[in-house]
């Protein structure tokens, strides 16, 4: 506290209005009552200070005390973020509630980074020194998965004047730089604005793909690493399995997982999941490299805008370590309606359908800070951090305006249909409206990295899939009986790629994730039986003995074949060309 109290004039459900904080700039924090309840400043008005609180402001009342802390919204960087879990302004629920019990008690605080543990400090740099705002002066064993960096922080430069191997608690000091301002003390733990990006030393263009084994998105809708998505949809359509999936599977170092404003239960899942779910990669627990931030619907609506700020911001401080990093945004519509709510209780000019008029520039801000960098530092590592973010329209209604102020900014949108979740075909995402600008990224990759073909086969495939949508318009009018047999045995591989490709179970063990080399010989085995039905088509097989081979049925269970059993697509293949070579020698 800096000593500055005003008091409370005026209350209206999260919004509080308080007079006599000489001095107070926009954004920053204040405590708010005799309970001390979390406040952001968000309007000045003369002598009113208009307050977004973050906590129930129940009892709350006109001349109750306010003060001024004298800094922004902040979070605390250092070791113990990796497996924690956290509110939506950096509260530990965990050490909250060994403290207060199962509810969150009002103004109950504790420190983000626990002080009770001892951390091993090993120094990289050396006395002598000169280092500068994101140079690595040592590192910490965090998790088996992650090795914490402690970097000289932004703004400080220096000489290393003392450094040594220590066993300490966040606060412990590591180093003492020596800078043209006087000695500056490091110690493991920084402390960083929300709402300000951290800074590089420059962006760059995406250049390698987010891998994330489901087969819809890596084929036909890819993502890349530093890049940004968004997954709206109507109710039931999905959207959470499709985060938790992500969460699961994609190859980023680092996941950062926020849920603002989505039901407790779906939390709850998470929570109870990652614990036990293995890393594909080293199989290790999940959580030794996931960090959590939950802000469900039923805990208070203004901090839902804060879970996203602070979610973004420890992305962005292991980011800056090199790591490539993911953050899930779950539900990002959540967080626009608080927004619509505290902008209608301060009377501001409403937009469309009552969202501030800033919503857009809002929703940018959060998004823009996802990218592809060079790290601050002297050794010029790279890193990224990938947003994707679900969006949860009313209705499905994808013309509303989050929806569309989302895609304004985002590269990817995978479009969730209720028609298929209903058909029971997940993931639901749309392959006909849906759409990546990232495709040459990922082609380039999986062209170099996978198959020469990859490219071709995908193209291919979709192909298939639109000419498909257009013939079924004509199915209906006149039934499939009156397709020509090209058309239909076209259709069949549409379907065995809709059915055997697209579908894809979250909760079968082998299903669950598939590698880029297993999706490329799943959708080529396809292609294979495609080919050379038509080839036996024009020589005078039957169309019905085509679409009732035996082999179709082991086609269907392909995606159950281990990843390690590549050859077994091979075997599969030479199978199909033997079948159908078979019909024709008895056509």
């Amino acid at each position: 506290m800096n000593g500055t109290q005003g008091s409370v004039i005026k209350v209206s459900g999260p919004l509080v209005i308080a007079r006599g904080l000489a001095g107070a700039r926009m954004f920053e924090m204040v405590r708010v009552g005799e309970a001390r309840l979390f406040g952001e400043i968000i309007e000045v008005r003369d002598d009113d200070y208009s307050i977004q609180v973050y906590e129930e402001t129940e009892g709350i009342g006109p001349g109750q005390p306010v003060w001024r802390t004298g800094e922004p919204l902040s979070v605390e960087l250092g070791p113990g973020l990796i497996r924690s879990i956290y509110d939506g302004v950096q509260r530990p629920l965990d050490a909250l509630q060994r403290d207060f019990g199962d509810y969150v008690v009002r103004g109950a605080e504790r420190p983000a980074l626990d002080r009770t543990r001892q951390w091993a400090f090993t120094p990289v740099a050396g006395i002598g020194n000169e280092v500068a705002a994101g140079d690595i002066l040592g590192t910490v064993p965090e998790s088996r998965l992650v090795l914490h960096k402690i970097m000289v922080p932004p703004g400080v430069t220096g000489k290393v004047v003392k450094i040594a191997p220590v066993t300490g608690n966040v606060d412990t000091e590591v180093a003492i730089l020596e800078t043209p301002k006087g000695n500056v003390s490091i110690t493991m733990v920084q402390r960083w604005p929300v709402r300000q990006p951290r800074p590089v030393a420059r962006k760059l263009m995406p250049t390698l793909p987010l891998v994330t084994g489901q087969r819809v998105i890596d084929m036909f809708f890819p993502m890349a690493q530093g890049g940004t998505a968004c997954v709206p949809g109507p109710f039931g359509s999905g959207k959470t399995v499709v985060q938790h999936q992500l969460a699961k599977w994609a190859d980023a170092r680092i996941i950062v997982y926020v849920g603002c404003g989505e039901r407790g239960n779906e939390m709850t899942d998470v929570l109870m999941e990652f614990p036990r779910l293995k890393d594909p990669s080293s199989g290790e627990a999940l959580m030794e490299r996931t960090v959590l931030v939950a802000n469900t619907s039923n805990m208070p609506v203004a901090a839902r805008e804060a879970s996203v700020f602070t979610g973004i911001a420890m992305a962005e401080y292991f980011r800056d370590m090199g790591y490539s990093v993911a953050l899930m945004a779950d539900s990002t519509s959540r967080w626009a309606e608080a927004m619509r709510e505290i902008s209608g209780r301060l009377e501001e000019m409403p937009g469309e359908e009552g969202y501030p008029a800033y919503l857009g520039s809002r929703i940018a801000s959060f998004y823009e800070r996802a990218g592809n960098v060079i790290c601050l530092g002297s050794d010029q590592r790279p890193a990224s951090v990938s947003i994707i973010g679900a969006v949860s329209p009313p209705g499905g209604d994808l013309s509303e305006p989050v929806v569309q102020a989302t895609l304004r900014v985002v590269k990817v949108y995978w479009g969730l249909d209720d028609k298929l979740a209903f058909a029971r075909h997940f993931p639901a995402i749309n392959w006909l409206t849906s759409y990546s600008l990232y495709h040459e990224i990922v082609d380039a990759s999986a062209d170099s990295q996978v198959a020469e073909d990859w490219s071709e086969i995908r193209t291919r495939a979709m192909t298939l899939l639109h000419q498909e949508a257009e013939l079924e318009e004509l199915v209906r009018l006149v039934g499939v009986d009156s397709l020509a047999a090209d058309d239909r045995i076209l259709m069949q591989a549409a379907r065995m790629i809709r059915e055997d490709f697209l579908h894809q179970n979250a909760f079968d063990d082998r299903d669950t994730y598939t590698s880029l080399e297993k999706q490329y010989n799943l959708i080529s085995l396809i292609l294979h039986y495609y080919d050379h039905a038509r080839t036996a088509l024009q020589n005078g097989a039957s169309l019905d003995n085509l679409t009732k081979l035996a082999i179709l049925d082991e086609v269907a269970r392909a995606k159950l074949i281990p990843e390690e059993a590549q050859d077994q697509f091979d075997h599969l293949k030479r199978r199909i060309t033997e079948d159908i070579r078979a019909l024709l020698i008895n056509a």
